[in-house]
């Protein structure tokens, strides 16, 4: 049978100081039907809602014309989901006030509008063919700066993941991890690698493409 793919999206808010990094990683439950009792990001499919919703800002013109190569779904709805689940996953938000009302729980709440300018695009990758689940999955990276909040508050998460914490990112290795977060996390070790802790993130070069779309896996650099 074939398992059409889904456009998702996953955002690694990452912790910056002096001493080194952190990424915020939560463990996904063992009957989960997509990686069971695996570490990994806030994350998850993009709802037709999400092209909908109301941004405070978008993404940045270099984050947003990337996401436009071979995709049909709009970058903002992307970008929506991203923020939609690491609100429903974590309870954290990234958002401004003064902006168009958004009905989401926790950003109606707070009275805050999404805000989708300080997500960084940094990678994409297609679920190979054979697995119960397949996603054209969007990876973004956001600043621990931009939460609004206490970044150490997950009391509003919803419970499709556990032990969420903020993971030193040179060890972060040593969890149960699916391959492509491992790959994923080298790159961001390679993006904040020679950038001063209080400097603005900013988008890498390129974005590497793990595309398994064809008969035959391809990797390709999205520019």
């Amino acid at each position: 049978m074939t398992v059409a793919i889904r456009d998702a999206a996953s955002v690694m808010v990452v912790r910056r100081h002096a001493a080194g990094a952190s990424v915020l990683m939560g463990m996904r439950g063992a009957g989960a039907a997509f990686m069971p009792s695996k570490f990994v990001f806030p994350g998850g499919a993009v709802d037709p809602e999400d092209g909908h919703v109301a941004l405070a800002r978008p993404l940045g013109t270099t984050c947003h014309a990337r996401l436009l190569q071979e995709d049909g779904v709009s970058p903002d709805a992307i970008a929506a989901a991203a923020l939609r689940e690491l609100a429903e996953e974590t309870g954290l938000l990234i958002g401004r006030p003064g902006g168009p009302p958004c009905d989401w729980p926790g950003h109606a709440g707070a009275i805050l509008t999404p805000d989708a300018a300080p997500l960084i695009y940094m990678f994409r990758a297609i679920t190979p063919p054979g697995r119960p689940r397949r996603f054209d999955a969007h990876f973004f990276v956001a600043d621990a700066v931009d939460i609004a909040g206490d970044p150490d508050d997950f009391s509003a998460a919803c419970d499709e993941l556990s032990h969420l914490h903020w993971v030193p990112l040179d060890q972060a290795g040593a969890l149960d991890l699916p391959f492509i977060t491992e790959v994923v996390l080298a790159e961001l070790s390679a993006l904040i690698r020679d950038l001063a802790h209080d400097k603005p993130l900013s988008p890498p070069a390129t974005v590497p493409f793990f595309d398994n779309r064809g008969p035959a896996p391809v990797f390709r650099q999205l520019r």
